[in-house]
């Protein structure tokens, strides 16, 4: 009776169960995976929301790309990290997700490839799914820093390859595209999906990492971003779509995309009408997630100075991975400081990590419970 595409496990696996158990217990738990700007303290501006109540929102006046004084809006964040892209090579969506779909619409015909980063956050596979696509992992390898393993991008590619997703800074690796890699994977002349929503939030501005994949104009592009990282408002529904490379393909993709779009129409007139002002009030709310993320990776350099914790090299981002010593597994090492010590942090097979072990922290966490959580769990690993 149901699409192939939605059959997607929703059973809890032991993880959750645990998890489950240890929350109805009420016992205590440090929770150092919070990933939600909205439940971390961070100071909150009430004014942001008297954005969204103008007048106009009351008139519907739909425009598929989106409203132009909005997309003036997006070309003009585009400026501020020095990219020149006109209002006219934008497409607004209601999210990151929708602006993934409606790309793969454009890109790809049913039981088509799509290259996806491993380790990354575990959506491809179920955005790829539900558009009948398969995701194909390539590497990104740590050897003291991140770096995009190219070699097994070429082994990936197929005939029924459409395009490669880059993910930058990377969740949850905190990886950065560097320049030379952007220049190479142009060169395989595969349409870049570049999922650039926590740009922003850069622990290092070395020039040799890449800011935006529009860098380069050699292949079909896609750069996407949104109010839910580069604001931290997730509750503010409102993505876009930076399109460029050759100007014929560039052209060709935003008339089809404002097929799709029109088809849709998904993203509400309030939001477009307050983007501008949001964009522009919203900056101390962005520095206030920028300082937090700074203090916290500093915490934690600090507390695992001279232990058997170790956090890895990110560029940037809102996570961080610690590697584990391998005297146990991934699972026993989750479940004991789960259980034992009373701190949840998420496993690397979450994010699909090929080695053990590690375990995933939020940098956006609530400082001094990110320091009690990492100070017990270095306690409990010492032991």
């Amino acid at each position: 009776m149901f699409s192939s595409r939605t059959n997607l496990s929703t059973e809890p696996n032991e993880f959750s169960r645990r998890l489950n158990a240890i929350r109805a217990s009420g016992r205590e738990l440090l929770d150092l995976t919070c990933s939600n700007p909205t439940r971390v303290g961070l100071p909150e501006d009430p004014q942001l929301l008297a954005e969204l109540s103008s007048p106009s929102a009351l008139r519907y006046d739909p425009c598929a790309l989106g409203l132009l004084d909005a997309r003036r809006a997006v070309a003009a964040e585009f400026a501020r990290t020095g990219t020149s892209l006109a209002p006219d090579s934008i497409l607004l969506t209601a999210s990151t997700s929708e602006a993934y779909a409606f790309l793969f619409k454009l890109l790809t015909e049913p039981g088509d490839e799509i290259l996806v980063p491993r380790p990354s956050y575990p959506l491809f596979e179920h955005l790829t799914q539900l558009e009948s696509l398969v995701s194909v992992p390539y590497e990104l390898r740590y050897d003291g820093s991140w770096y995009l393993d190219l070699d097994s991008i070429q082994r990936a590619i197929t005939a029924r390859t459409k395009a490669i997703v880059v993910v930058s800074p990377n969740n949850p690796t905190g990886s950065c595209l560097r320049r030379k890699e952007l220049t190479r994977l142009a060169s395989l002349g595969l349409p870049l999906i570049s999922d650039e929503v926590f740009a922003d939030y850069r622990f290092d501005d070395s020039s040799a990492l890449m800011r935006t994949a529009l860098e380069q104009s050699e292949t079909l592009t896609f750069a996407l971003g949104g109010l839910s990282k580069s604001l931290a408002l997730p509750q503010l529904k409102l993505a876009w779509i930076g399109v460029g490379g050759p100007e014929t393909l560039r052209r060709a993709a935003l008339e089809r995309l404002d097929l799709i779009a029109d088809t849709y129409l998904s993203v509400s007139t309030p939001i477009q009408l307050a983007l501008a002002g949001l964009l522009r009030r919203g900056t101390a709310r962005r520095q206030a997630v920028q300082v937090r993320l700074a203090y916290n990776l500093a915490q934690a350099k600090e507390v695992t100075r001279d232990t058997a914790v170790t956090p890895l090299q990110v560029d940037g981002g809102w996570t961080l991975p610690l590697r584990l010593p391998r005297t146990r597994s991934e699972e026993s090492w989750v479940y004991l400081l789960l259980e034992q010590a009373g701190v949840l942090v998420q496993p690397g097979w979450f994010f699909d990590f090929r080695e053990e072990a590690f375990a995933i922290v939020s940098l956006l966490s609530e400082p001094s419970q990110f320091r009690r959580g990492l100070e017990r769990l270095i306690e409990r690993v010492d032991d």
